[in-house]
Parts: structure tokens; sequence; C-alpha cells
């Protein structure tokens, strides 16, 4: 089974060298507390309990998975226990308000946290997870009291919470929703429905949980505009233990993240409080999806993570044939895997998404805490600035960051052979649960719809593209003139020059043929999430040439480890952006033309 070591030199590198976290809290109104001393003591206790505790749960729970008993669902062994010690460390309110007793932290440290505790067991962190986005939702938009009855036990982690959007009969398409909310004396609602794919919808690890529903008042108007927000309880406050009308109909059977509860839930006419304003809960609900993406995003970082954990140790055991230029272990009877080419290859590749995609994670959350700063300084402009910036960046790293992990998986299992296939090794635990990543919270083309046709063309028209490119573009124009530099500066220039002439080209094409923002948006997604962690891999090219010079925090076999990763990854990795760019500008046609009738003429 592969064991787990949190990446904390990466950690600390990305966060003290490339980054500079420390000047960056200076600046936040809830940054006081995030000093170096405090920060390297998350680090290194989240990296025990993560270590020790979570990581060898992570095959056990996938062999023993959830069952449903009586109505209860009941998590694996372990969980329980594991869980209680999540809470008793105070992690679940590390990044949320003092006043709810939470720590107060910034959110970024938060979403560094859920990233060794993903990669060390995402059945796992799911849990608490999900739990984030209802404290954000209720944060953001619940009423006072519903703050102060909600918010300090979902902080304190005895109280869960969940999202509930998905019903039968519809998934993406929210406008289908379906359950209904009735209005009741004195503020209330009865809530009927049906939702599916609930993750944590229910388990044994808190005394209650608390729902985040999207349900239809009587008189709503038809589609999303008619949607509103409810918080349902499984248990109304002070009447724990006693029936609401939420139960668990089902658990469903999955491919993967088996030790994650994924529920059949039903409402039966369950008290719930409205949310927000009425009809407005599609809103409302962004702020969790928000999270819940970038959340979902540090999956495919912690997966590439894992496999790449996995494989190297593996690669250099293994003893395969000779390496092509000659013996490496001529007194072994084979070489060891890591001498061959292609195997280096998949490895190198895992190691580039790994540490790539944690930069891009890791500058995300920076923007985040700019805009909950905006929220504590009761800033509305700062906020909507922020958030807007977040926005672009969320379906990118979402679908881009899930897909690589997922293909970081696959190449630890072609590294592994056909040990890669069978449960001793896990991973193909690690390809199960990664699969998931790039569905829930939106498909990869979903995502690539958000990004291309609502963030990019609708809402901005190209300037969301034109703002992330011009740091491309700095980079560049700062590092030309520097010989050992220039080669990353030059393809970033070249990269935002392209991506703006792409964003153009579709924008223009679009006004004539309006499927080619449907045709071209995965590919354009591709292209962005290739071109941004070309950017994160030049700012690591660049602090590594400085500290290899003047001097780092990390021995310099480090550094010039980072320099080979990256240039496999501007030499091997980044030119399928370029085909991506290609397929993106292609004619509507070749994808259009057939009709549904003729796609099969030997079945219906």
């Amino acid at each position: 089974m592969p064991s787990y070591k949190a990446p904390l030199r990466d950690t600390r590198f990305l966060m003290n060298e490339v980054f500079d976290f420390e000047s960056h809290y200076k600046t936040l109104p809830n940054g006081e507390e995030a000093t170096p001393d405090m920060v390297e003591a998350i680090l290194s206790e989240m990296a025990k309990l993560c270590e020790n505790t979570v990581a060898p749960l992570y095959q056990s729970g996938d062999e023993e998975g959830c069952r449903l008993e009586n109505g209860q669902v009941y998590t694996p062994k372990g969980y329980p226990e594991a869980y209680s010690e999540f809470v008793a460390g105070g992690w679940q309110g590390l990044s949320h308000p003092v006043e709810y007793g939470g720590q107060g932290l910034p959110m970024s440290l938060g979403l560094i946290k859920h990233e060794m505790l993903g990669t060390a067991n995402w059945s796992f962190a799911m849990y608490p997870g999900l739990s984030l986005g209802a404290m954000n939702t209720i944060q953001m938009h619940g009423t006072d009291a519903q703050k102060e009855t909600y918010l300090t036990k979902l902080t304190e982690g005895t109280w869960a919470g969940t999202m509930c959007l998905t019903e039968p009969q519809c998934g993406t398409d929210l406008g289908q929703v379906k359950t209904k909310a009735e209005p009741q004396d004195g503020g209330a609602y009865k809530i009927t429905g049906t939702k599916i794919f609930i993750s944590s919808g229910d388990h044994d690890l808190t005394e209650n949980i608390i729902h985040i529903v999207l349900a239809r008042l009587p008189d709503a108007p038809a589609g999303t505009r008619g949607i509103s927000l409810f918080i349902v309880p499984k248990y109304l406050p002070g009447q724990i233990g006693e029936d609401n009308g939420v139960s668990c109909g089902a658990l469903e059977k999955k491919m993967g993240i088996k030790a994650s509860a994924t529920c059949v839930m039903n409402f039966d006419q369950a008290i719930g409080f409205l949310i927000g304003p009425p009809n407005q809960g599609l809103e409302c609900m962004f702020t969790f999806m928000n999270s819940a993406r970038v959340g979902t995003a540090i999956q495919g970082v912690a997966h590439a993570e894992r496999a790449y954990q996995a494989s190297l140790p593996y690669a250099k055991e293994r003893r395969s044939m000779r390496a092509l230029s000659g013996k490496k272990d001529p007194e072994q009877v084979a070489d060891a895997l890591i001498h061959h080419g292609d195997v280096r290859r998949m490895l190198l590749k895992q190691k580039a998404y790994a540490e790539g995609g944690r930069a891009m994670a890791y500058f995300t959350a920076m923007y985040a805490d700019h805009m909950i700063a905006g929220m504590l300084e009761n800033d509305q402009k700062k906020y909507d600035k922020w958030d807007s910036e977040l926005g672009f960046l969320t379906p990118i790293l979402k679908g881009f960051l899930t897909e690589k992990g997922l293909e970081a998986a696959n190449e630890a299992m072609q590294v592994f052979g056909g040990h890669g296939y069978i449960k001793e090794h896990g991973i193909e635990q690690i390809a199960r649960d990664a699969r998931i990543a790039t569905l829930y919270e939106g498909t990869t083309g979903i995502q690539a719809l958000d990004l291309l046709g609502r963030k990019v063309l609708l809402t901005s028209r190209g300037k969301c593209v034109r703002s992330f490119s011009k740091n491309l573009v700095d980079f560049g124009r700062q590092n030309l003139k520097d010989a050992k530099l220039r080669p990353y500066a030059w393809k970033l220039l070249k990269i935002a020059a392209e991506w703006n002439y792409l964003t153009t080209r579709i924008m223009l094409a679009a006004t004539k043929d309006r499927d080619i923002v449907s045709t071209a948006s995965y590919d354009y997604l591709m292209y962005s999430g290739y071109a941004m962690m070309a950017y994160f891999w030049a700012l690591q090219v660049a602090t590594a040439r400085d500290k290899l010079a003047n001097g780092g925090n990390e021995p310099a076999e480090f550094y010039k480890a980072k320099l080979a990763t990256a240039e496999f990854y501007f030499e091997r990795l980044l030119p399928s952006a370029k085909g991506h760019a290609d397929a993106a500008l292609k004619p509507t046609r070749s994808t259009m033309q057939m009709s549904a009738e003729h796609f099969s003429f030997d079945y219906e």
C-alpha cells in the first residue's frame, strides 16, 4: 500500500520563496496571527495528523466502504476516531471567524490544510470539506440569528454540512429542480423532494448535519430564476435525535471514493429556513460552488502527488531489462525502471502536474484571501474585484487540474504495469478515486462552458484573459535580458499573445455561429490550463535560479530539480497547448453536421 509523506519542502518553497506569503499575510485584516512560526506549526502538525492518522485509513476505508443500517450511515472503521482527532485539533475552524469559535486565519491556510488532508485520504477529507461550503454560505448570506445558531457548531466540527443540488431528473441544469418549499407560520418552510449524489449526506461523525438545499417556493417563476436556498438540519437545533423528515434513502454504489458517503437524500416535509432572498438561491449557492470547485481543483493536485509518491519508489526498486545507454546497475540482474526514458517521462509528468498545480492552487488561494478581506472590511468593491478574479481562475483550475490529476494516476498505473491493476499496491484505487474529480462540482465540459461562454465572452468580453495574461507579459519583459531566463520569458510572451488571439478569434466567430462556444470550450479550457501552468513554472524557475545564486532555504539539488522539471514541462508538456488552440479554432461543421439519427445505423 502506498504511504503518504506531506510535501512540506515544496509547500515551504512556494509559500516562502515563490509567493512570499509572509508579506501577503501582512496586507490582510485577518493575517496578523499568520506569522512564520504560526504557519510552520500549522504545516508541521497537519502533516503529522495526515501521515500518522488519516493516510493509514486510505486503503482500509476503500475496502470496507460505508454502510446504511436502519436509516443511519456508518463510516469505515477508524473514521470516527480520526475525525474526533481532527476536531480536537481545531482544524475545522482554522480559517473561520473567531466570534464563532474559529481561529480567524486566512483562507489560504485552510486550502493548504485541505490539500494535505485530501492527498492523505480524499474520502476522509470530503467530510469536513463539505462543511466548509455550508459554513461559507451561511456566513455570506445567513441572518445574524442563523449564523449564531449554526456557525459555532459547524466551526467546531461537532456539526457537519452538505450541499443538496442534484435531483434524479437534473444535474447541471438546475432550472429543472422540483423540490418544494411550503411556507409555514413563524417563518419556517416544509421541504419535500429527493436529492441524489449528496456527498456526506449522512454519517456517524457528527451529532447533526446541516443541509443547504435548493427548492422552489409555491409562487416561484419557472427555471433558474425561481430557485431559493434553504437551511435544512437533519435534527432541528435543540431537538437532536428527533425526526425532522430528513433521511438517507440509499448509498450510491460507486467506482471510487468508497469511504465517502454519497447519499440519496429524502426530504419529507422537513422543516427548513430560507437563506438569502427568495428566488435567488442559485446566486447564493455560487458562494458554495466556488469554494467547492477550488477544493475539487486541489483534488487534482492531491491525486497527482499521491500517484507520484507511489510510483517513484517503485520505479527505483523494480528492475526490468537494461537501459539503452548501457548498464546502470551492473551488479544487479537488470536496471531499475527509473533508468528507462519512458518511465522517466511518466514520472516527470506526474511531478510537473503535482508541483505546477500546487503553485496554481496556492496563487488562487491568495486571491481568495483578498476576497475575504473585502468581506471583513465591508468593502463591497474590493470583494467584487477579487471575486471576479477568482471566478476566472476557478473553472480553469477545476477543469484542467482534475484532468491532469487523473492523467497522472493513469501514468502511475503504467509505471506499475500489471501490478498497478491489482489492489495490493493501491494504484488502482488512486485512479478510481481520481475519476470523480472530473465530474462533480460540474464536469470538465461544464467548467469549459462556464469559462469560455460565461466568464470570458459574456461577462468580460475577453478582459479577464487580458488581465491575467499581463502576468505572463510582465514576466517576459522583465526577464528577456537574462540569458538563463530568456527561453521562458520568450515562450510566455508568445503564449500571452496566442491566448488573447485565440480568445478574439472565438469571440468573433461566435457572432456568426454560436455553436463554436460549445465546440471550442473544452480545448479553450485546456489551452488556458497549460498557459497558466507555464507561468507558474516560470516563476519557480526564476526563484530557483535566484536561490542557487544567492542561497535559499533548501539544498542546491532541490532547486536544480525544479529547473529540470520546468524544462521538461516546457519542452514535453506545453506543446500540447498548441494542438488545443488549433482544434478550438476549427469550424463547427465537423462536430455538428451529422444528424442525431445518423450516429448509428445498427441500434436505436
